[in-house]
């Protein structure tokens, strides 16, 4: 018994180290990011690297609000990925209560069609789009940015997955009280299926908030263009000559991403874990 103890404790052990190094590969980086942000560009790539700067000088984060308009990019990437997201979390979640609720000759296969979408590779998807969004007259409008994210296979895969796990004696009972599956929907089953949903949002957000592949295509004018894409013109403006400032910039649009995942993680843990166990 105290071998199999012995043995239990430095599995533990080791799964600890192992996660320690991990989160070490992943924190430094970010920590070295920061302090080359508060340094001098003759300072930033000093080797070897300082964690900690030795002097704090804000002066890159001044250059980045000088350059370029970055709130104007900051609320266009808010707009964009917000108003993205909410589509997209009330598309999969009615989708997905849709899928997993009602059953009709055909269902299954039509849902397995339907997640073929998942091996389409997006960039196949570029031309018909923007053919259809040059038809809508789109180009150059965060309308082409936002609406197709309002279609998401990956999204309604995991909350109907989550739904499933949901006995159908809640609906049920609420349906004898004389309840629609409208009302099933809205107050019974979306509130109980909130970790899954979070897991979309913040999945969602994150793409979005990050994506700068389709704001290159759609949009042309410098007061339309999001975070991404804004951050480009400001790498050609200082032509290379103040990574500290580039490093500060890229720092600037960390923060809400990093402040989304922090509030939601709980979601995101619970979501993944039991949006797996019914299939």
């Amino acid at each position: 018994m105290n071998l199999r103890k012995s043995r239990d404790h430095a599995f533990t052990l080791m799964i600890l180290l192992g996660l320690l190094l991990f989160a070490t590969f992943i924190i430094v980086p970010l920590l070295w990011m920061i302090s080359a942000s508060f340094r001098t560009p003759m300072d930033a790539f000093k080797w070897p690297p300082r964690i900690i700067p030795t002097t704090f000088d804000t002066r890159s984060y001044q250059i980045v609000f000088e350059k370029v308009n970055i709130l104007k990019f900051l609320g266009n990437s808010i707009k964009v990925s917000v108003l993205g997201t909410l589509l997209q979390v009330l598309a999969s979640a009615m989708g997905a209560y849709a899928f997993a609720r009602f059953r009709f000759k055909g269902s299954k296969a039509l849902f397995m069609l339907y997640l073929t979408a998942m091996m389409i590779p997006g960039q196949v998807l570029s031309i018909p789009r923007f053919i259809v969004m040059s038809k809508l007259h789109l180009i150059n409008t965060h309308a082409a940015l936002i609406l197709p994210m309002l279609f998401s296979a990956m999204g309604i895969f995991l909350v109907r997955q989550f739904i499933l796990t949901i006995p159908k004696s809640y609906d049920e009972a609420a349906m004898i009280d004389g309840a629609s599956r409208y009302y099933c929907f809205l107050h019974i089953i979306a509130p109980m299926a909130k970790p899954a949903i979070m897991v979309v949002a913040v999945q969602t957000f994150i793409g979005s908030w990050n994506d700068f592949y389709n704001p290159l295509i759609y949009i042309n004018s410098e007061s339309k263009m999001t975070l991404p894409l804004g951050l480009t013109a400001l790498r050609g403006m200082l032509n290379s000559s103040n990574e500290s400032a580039l490093i500060a910039s890229v720092l600037l649009t960390l923060i809400a991403p990093l402040l989304l995942y922090v509030f939601g993680q709980r979601y995101l843990v619970e979501g993944i874990t039991l949006g797996g166990l019914k299939g």
